[in-house]
């Protein structure tokens, strides 16, 4: 059965609202500019795109590309940026910003915040000795808490997941269904989606006579504030030093971090990309789908790496590469371009064998 419902949809997420736009540009940190005909005591009650949004509705533009679906729509308020402030139709207005997705973002969550912890401890769950757990936290049906835990204020720990013995969470996270986390300290609002795996064993092991003998891995994963993991990633933890997720990080979906791995602040690991163990990357960096990284390198600050990207060596702060080996962008889209135009080439014989075979 097709729903055409619009964005929020009351039965899966947090309403509030509504608001005036005043309330709106304070959050979006932007200017009213309200069009020649717009009605000036009208309450917003959500947000809607550009097509589908009503005179009750606020939407964003953030691309030239849809700019026509400026002057169709009939959004009540549109956040959008100052290029386009000459364009905000009539009946609209306009909360004009220096970073319309930023404002949107804020927006958006001015109308559906993140639902709050529901305080309690499922009677299913179970819970080891020796625990902290804040009194407003909350623990789902089935989950399993391990000894010595520490879970901060606000938390929620979804069903079926597994909290390992000692592991320490902060403030206002979000653990989703069947996580697994051990040998790991969290920091506050930290969000780990579903099937996330946390701690695990790195992969570590040396060959002895009789085959492969595991190594012993004894660091820990330090995921710092603001982070999110997406679901189904996996980050091993340290073999003698710590794993860490740098703050304000966020790691996609089936993500895969190796043992020891250093990531700086809000760095970006896209879905199915790789990290080997060992490897620093500083701030800022973006690590683009299915990349892969060998062990024991160092990516600079700001550095970008391409998708399906094979990096083995060293990557300069500021640099962006892509291509298996890595190479800076400019140097791989030239290689393309050669080879396109010897793919065109009719094919000229090089010796006499050559004409013999042909």
């Amino acid at each position: 059965m097709s729903d055409h419902s619009l964005p929020g949809d009351a039965r899966f997420f947090t309403r509030m609202g509504p608001f005036p736009a005043s309330r709106l540009a304070e959050a979006a940190d932007a200017e009213i500019v309200a069009g020649s005909a717009a009605p000036v005591d009208v309450l917003f009650r959500g947000v809607a795109p550009l097509q589908s949004a009503t005179a009750q509705d606020i939407s964003f533009l953030d691309n030239r590309r849809y700019l026509p679906l400026l002057g169709e729509t009939r959004a009540g308020a549109v956040v959008l940026g100052q290029a386009f402030r000459d364009q905000i139709p009539p009946h609209a207005i306009g909360l004009v910003c220096k970073s319309p997705y930023l404002a949107w973002a804020r927006v958006a969550s001015l109308f559906h915040p993140v639902t709050p912890a529901r305080p309690g401890i499922h009677p299913s769950a179970v819970v080891g000795a020796d625990v902290s757990i804040a009194p407003d936290v909350e623990v789902g049906p089935f989950a399993v808490i391990g000894d010595r835990v520490v879970i901060g204020a606000g938390t929620a720990i979804s069903a079926h997941a597994v909290i390992g013995d000692g592991v320490r969470i902060g403030e206002r996270c979000r653990i989703g269904a069947h996580v697994a986390a051990s040998h790991a300290l969290i920091g506050h609002r930290v969000t780990l989606y579903s099937g996330a795996r946390i701690g695990q064993d790195g992969f570590g092991f040396a060959v002895g006579p009789a085959g492969f003998e595991s190594v012993p891995q004894l660091g820990r994963v330090v995921i710092e504030d603001d982070v999110e993991i997406g679901a189904n990633a996996t980050i091993d933890r340290g073999s003698m030093r710590d794993t860490v997720i740098g703050a304000g990080s966020r790691i996609d979906n089936l993500v895969q971090i190796g043992h020891n791995a250093q990531l700086g602040r809000c760095c970006i690991v896209v879905s199915q990309a790789g990290i080997s163990g060992s490897t620093e990357l500083g701030d800022y960096v973006t690590i683009a789908a299915q990349a892969g990284l060998i062990g024991h390198i160092k990516i600079g600050d700001k550095a970008r790496i391409g998708a399906q990207c094979g990096v083995m060596s060293d990557v300069e702060a500021g640099a962006d590469v892509i291509g298996s080996p890595a190479m800076p962008f400019r140097e791989f889209f030239r290689n393309v371009a050669v080879l396109r135009k010897l793919a065109r080439r009719p094919d000229k014989p090089s010796s006499e064998a050559d004409k013999a075979a042909g």
